[in-house]
């Protein structure tokens, strides 16, 4: 069985609107109708792994400009009447594609049609574990270093939209006031997505719940798409993403405490919805082992969360490396429970860590509702303690979420509660989930180390030009972020303004190189180019920035595309 926890490392699909006619998108004319299916050539088809998979199930990909949105249903009709099977779900807007139900000869005869990006064979997908124990989350986040304070500063985001998409929420929980709603259920095929489990419930409380919330105020909205066992497929969750893509109220944020083995089909819609202006956070899994082996934890530009002790050690089962973005408190956290209206419940896991992360997503966007799912992940990145967490992993980043730098305007304060007199005692679920690892396998530090990477303050008087120092690694596949605060400075920035880049890589062709203005306008300075073979990159890159305000935080963004080898965004200098 796959498992609710995942991430990083799949190539974006940027499926544009195109037209196909029938024959076109079947990649039938004239007297090929006639050709037998075992005439018909094959293609390959995607498996996510060997446990888990659903027999007669498979996940269709259009590729780019082979549909549009508003023909998908046609297309893929007209695929399996040509090549067999019942389509059971379309994909309209996170990935153009459906869910199809046929047998393995079907699915290798569809997978050769040229209007196919890929087939992915379905396969089931499972949430985190249950523990007993305090709570202590909201407690570390609002500060940089232990011992815990005892009180959580915080500020509102009752602007912003959270989707959780996993068991469902219990809506009339008191945790929520009223302010969770139902989106969308992909496992009854209804409209009110009630949690049967508990899992759901309490990651919405950890986002949102105003006793054990992230963010206390913010809208929960329920996609249901595991079942009361904290089962699912893969094909329901692309289903769940592809609703939450096309019905998400902005500003928005959506968390994702679920996973399994690589799915090329899911990394795509997330990637997609995500350039859609939502920001996910995904956990990061609970196998102690390379985060970037899971799914949605692969996709590069979701916020991929690991879980922390309280002690601010790296969790025994938390996955690490490359693919991890953030840290947060993962075990022995309390939340609402869906047994009742007051009850609680208590769980460990990356499941518990990524909520944290959502809630804090949500508290930046609250801030500023016009920020971009790449500004929200360079604010909580660029912010977070770093050095904190004890034996993060090969790989891995060592950065733990630290919401404090949000509290600047008027914010409240409430203090934790280990046992709120409201609750009723911790219920334990119905089904038992896949109990974490009890013991902690040994972890080898990484062989480079990890730079700090807070943003620097231009100062007041002088305008530029602002240079960042601070390296920032950069893992295979992997991405550096290092932002630049400026203030003070009068008017716009120049038409002849300018960005030096100094990264050291042993293959420069792999990299992206990007700007991101203050108002969210991402600008490529430099695309990937297998051709270029040269190691590292020292190139001066002329931008007009004309109209763009000087002020505002202002990110470089360095992506590796191919994953050959790693290394450091040394420096950068911006000219305005």
């Amino acid at each position: 069985m796959t498992r609710i926890d995942g991430r990083r490392r799949a190539a974006r699909l940027a499926l544009t609107a195109g037209i196909a006619t029938a024959a076109a998108v079947t990649g039938v004319a004239g007297t090929a109708l006639a050709g037998t299916p075992a005439a018909l050539p094959t293609g390959p088809v995607r498996v996510t792994g060997g446990a888990g998979v659903i027999p007669g199930s498979y996940i269709v990909v259009l590729k780019p400009g082979s549909a549009a949105a508003a023909r998908v249903t046609s297309a893929s009709q007209s695929l399996v009447k040509r090549y067999g099977g019942k389509v059971r779900t379309n994909y309209l807007s996170a990935v153009r594609g459906f869910q199809a139900s046929m047998t393995a000869a079907e699915a290798r005869r569809l997978a050769a049609n040229p209007a196919v990006d890929f087939v992915e064979q379905d396969a089931t997908v499972r949430m985190t574990d249950t523990q007993s124990g305090p709570t202590w989350g909201l407690d570390r986040i609002d500060q940089t270093a232990l011992p815990l304070s005892q009180t959580y500063t915080y500020r509102s985001a009752a602007t912003v939209t959270a989707y959780v998409l996993d068991t469902g929420i219990r809506t009339s929980h008191t945790e929520f006031g009223g302010r969770a709603s139902s989106g969308w259920d992909f496992i009854d095929k209804d409209a009110t997505a009630q949690d049967c489990h508990g899992h759901g419930t309490h990651v919405a409380g950890t986002i949102g719940g105003q006793t054990y919330g992230v963010a206390k105020d913010v809208k929960l909205v329920g996609v249901r798409v595991l079942d009361c066992t904290g089962s699912g497929s893969y094909s329901a969750i692309i289903a769940g993403v592809d609703w939450v893509t096309a019905h998400a109220v902005k500003p928005a944020v959506a968390n994702m405490s679920i996973g399994g083995t690589l799915s090329s089909a899911l990394n795509a819609a997330v990637t997609k919805s995500i350039a859609a202006g939502v920001t996910y956070a995904v956990a990061a899994g609970n196998d102690n082992t390379n985060a970037c082996n899971f799914s949605p934890a692969a996709t590069p530009d979701a916020i991929t969360v690991g879980a922390t002790e309280s002690t601010d050690a790296r969790a025994s089962f938390s996955n690490y490396g490359p693919c991890l973005d953030i840290f947060a408190p993962g075990a022995r956290i309390l939340s609402a429970g869906y047994a009742s209206d007051t009850g609680t419940q208590t769980m460990s896991g990356t499941s518990m860590a990524s909520p944290h992360v959502a809630g804090a997503a949500a508290l930046v966007l609250g801030a500023d509702p016009t920020a971009t799912p790449a500004q929200v992940l360079a604010a909580l990145t660029s912010k977070a303690s770093t050095g904190k967490v004890t034996s993060p992993g090969t790989g891995s980043v060592n950065r733990l979420l630290n919401t404090s730098w949000l509290n600047t305007t008027a914010p409240a304060t409430t203090t934790p509660t280990t046992t709120p007199t409201t609750t009723t005692p911790t219920t334990t679920p119905t089904t038992t989930p896949t109990t974490a690892p009890t013991t902690t396998a040994p972890t080898t530090a990484p062989t480079t180390t990890t730079p700090t990477t807070a943003p620097t303050t231009a100062p007041a008087p002088a305008c530029g030009p602002f240079t960042m120092g601070n390296d920032v690694r950069i893992a295979r596949y992997g991405t550096a972020w290092s932002s630049a605060t400026i203030s003070g400075c009068t008017g716009t920035a120049s038409a002849t303004s300018s960005v030096t880049v100094a990264v050291v890589h042993g293959y420069r062709g792999s990299l992206v190189v990007s700007l991101i203005s203050p108002r969210g306008t991402k600008i490529t300075l430099k695309a990937a180019n297998r051709a270029d073979t040269a190691a590292n990159l020292t190139q001066t890159y002329p931008i007009n920035l004309s109209g763009t305000s000087r002020n505002g935080t202002w990110t470089l963004q360095v992506k590796d595309t191919y994953g050959t080898t790693t290394g450091y965004l040394d420096s950068w200098k911006l000219s305005l």
